[in-house]
Parts: C-alpha cells; sequence; structure tokens
C-alpha cells in the first residue's frame, strides 16, 4: 500500500497538543495506525504528551530540533530516529533557523 504525500495537502495544527505556533501535517491511516509526514516552522512545537494505548515512531529528514522525552532531552536532525513507546511521554520543538521536516507513524500496541 502507497500513501502519496504528493497528493495530499497541508493541514495546519495551531497549539498542536498545547505547543507552541503551527504543526503541520499531512496524514494517512488506515482507521487505527496514522502515518504523517509532519513540519514545524522555526519557533514552533508539538505539546509535551503521554502516548496512552499506543506509540509513535518519528523520522527526521530536514532541520534541526531537540524532543522532551520523559525527563530528558534529545537532539534530532537528518537521519535520526525517535520512539516514544506506549505509557511514556515526549515533545517536540524546532528550535533551529529551518523547517523541521519528519515522517511520524503512531501505532496501536
Amino acid at each position: 500500500m502507497i500513501a502519496d504525500y504528493n497528493q495530499m495537502d497541508w493541514t495546519a495544527n495551531p497549539a498542536f497538543k498545547g505547543g507552541d505556533g503551527v504543526y503541520f501535517n499531512k496524514t494517512f491511516t488506515d482507521g487505527v495506525n496514522k502515518m504523517m509526514l509532519g513540519k514545524l516552522e522555526p519557533g514552533s512545537s508539538i505539546g509535551f504528551h503521554k502516548h496512552e494505548g499506543n506509540c509513535e515512531v518519528m523520522f527526521f529528514v530536514e532541520g534541526e530540533g531537540k524532543v522532551i522525552y520523559d525527563d530528558g532531552e534529545e537532539e534530532v536532525k537528518p537521519g535520526y530516529c525517535h520512539y516514544c513507546p506506549e505509557g511514556h511521554s515526549h515533545s517536540l520543538i524546532n528550535n533551529g533557523t529551518k523547517d523541521l521536516i519528519f515522517y511520524a507513524a503512531v501505532t496501536v500496541q
């Protein structure tokens, strides 16, 4: 199955999960799991939230930023992958100067 993100429009999500700025995404779902192409402009963030009943994997392709993961911080850049298992919390922050572009999958465990 192919998800063609080239044929999808960006959806704007202001203050997503309590974050700053706007999180833009293109989403494919089968009704259970979601796969997304995400974009955070400089200074924008996805708010800190806990994954209950699912987990999330993020693979970064452009830009730089940081993930707040439970009680720690992780720098992210192209080629890095962040995993947030069920029961853990995270946030994503674009503290760079270019858009932070990533693919994410939220899967039910």
